[in-house]
């Protein structure tokens, strides 16, 4: 007897998919909150699994650390203790990115060789498994920008690597919806487009959250509501020449426009759901509108709250996390008003 295509288990799969990348965004953001990003400088897809067993390898670990910018121009006080403190979170870190790799190829091929996929669906995971790999390629391309010279790493390829994670969940989530609810129904196309622009105003939020991170713009104004005391915009905000710097490399201005930005998330996602309040909807609709305005709200108070401390490691985690729940909400959403 054949087994039914698209099943639970294939479900099931996908939202294990998901709760991993969750993980796995979280410890990216401890991995990047406490600088711990460039303390792998060489790493073995199979055997850089597992971690020095021995004093003996800890110490080749931090003699090839010590051969890069980020020890020799910032950390040329670090004891091998405080090389192991670092170590650990970018190998927890890229450890669960091969787990995650494992755990979505493996039961891949299964569902394959017992045809339990549909063509559509099949098509659709070799989307996630490209958007996977992509991923990988951006974390070793963001790692390689702070191993030259500066020990920085860009902060383009760094909101380039975090958006991407962001994405391939939202999408991973969205197939796994799919299946769930694969009932077809008249839609508003109106109101869907109105999330539609509320998800790209927000996917741009991220993106800036990104560009902010990597420029540690957070550091700087630790004042709400305006960026220092008396003025809504500080006069370093528009500093450079020629202006449009000022949006993409100034972190002053990128920390303005991330401020700007989340007033302007907060207004779109009120005006979805005051105008959804107005429709008929099914008991899952409203509830997916009414996650929607919680949770921005949450997440505008974590933000305000991570500026005026000045990104303490709690703090700038949660507020990641926020972006994730609210994005995740943001994708439920849009699927429930789209089919």
């Amino acid at each position: 007897m054949a087994k039914q295509k698209d099943n639970k288990k294939v479900i099931y799969w996908l939202l294990t998919g998901c709760a991993l990348l969750f993980i796995m965004v979280v410890i990216g953001g401890i991995t990047r909150l406490t600088d711990s990003g460039l303390s792998m400088s060489d790493y073995k897809l199979i055997t850089g699994t597992i971690p020095p067993l021995n004093e003996a390898e800890w110490q080749e670990a931090f003699e090839v650390y010590q051969q890069y910018p980020e020890f020799q121009k910032l950390h040329s006080h670090f004891t091998l203790s405080d090389f192991k403190g670092i170590y650990f979170w970018e190998w927890l870190h890229r450890v669960m990115g091969r787990l995650i790799g494992l755990v979505f190829i493996i039961p891949f091929i299964y569902f394959l060789a017992t045809k339990q996929l549909t063509s559509k669906t099949i098509k659709k995971c070799l989307v996630l498994l490209a958007l996977g790999a992509f991923q990988g390629f951006l974390g070793w391309y963001m790692v390689k920008s702070g191993l030259v010279d500066m020990p920085n790493v860009s902060h383009y390829r760094l909101s380039a690597h975090l958006t991407t994670a962001f994405l391939t969940f939202a999408a991973t989530l969205w197939v796994a919806l799919d299946l769930k609810f694969p009932e077809k129904k008249p839609i508003d196309k109106s109101f869907r487009n109105l999330i539609g622009i509320g998800y790209i105003i927000l996917a741009i939020q991220i993106i800036y959250g990104g560009f902010v991170a990597g420029l540690k713009a957070g550091l700087l104004h630790n004042h709400w509501p305006f960026m220092n005391e008396g003025k809504f915009i500080h006069e370093s905000a528009y500093a450079i020449e020629p202006f449009y710097l000022n949006l993409i490399e100034n972190p002053s201005g990128i920390q303005f426009v991330h401020r700007t930005l989340a007033y302007i998330v907060v207004i779109i996602i009120g005006i979805i759901w005051y105008r959804g309040k107005q429709l008929s909807l099914t008991p899952i609709q409203s509830k997916s509108i009414d996650s929607l305005l919680i949770l921005v709200g949450v997440q505008f108070l974590l933000g305000v709250l991570t500026i005026i401390y000045g990104v303490p490691l709690w703090l700038g985690v949660a507020h990641q996390v926020g972006a994730f729940f609210l994005l995740s909400a943001m994708t439920f959403a849009l699927h429930r008003f789209s089919r």
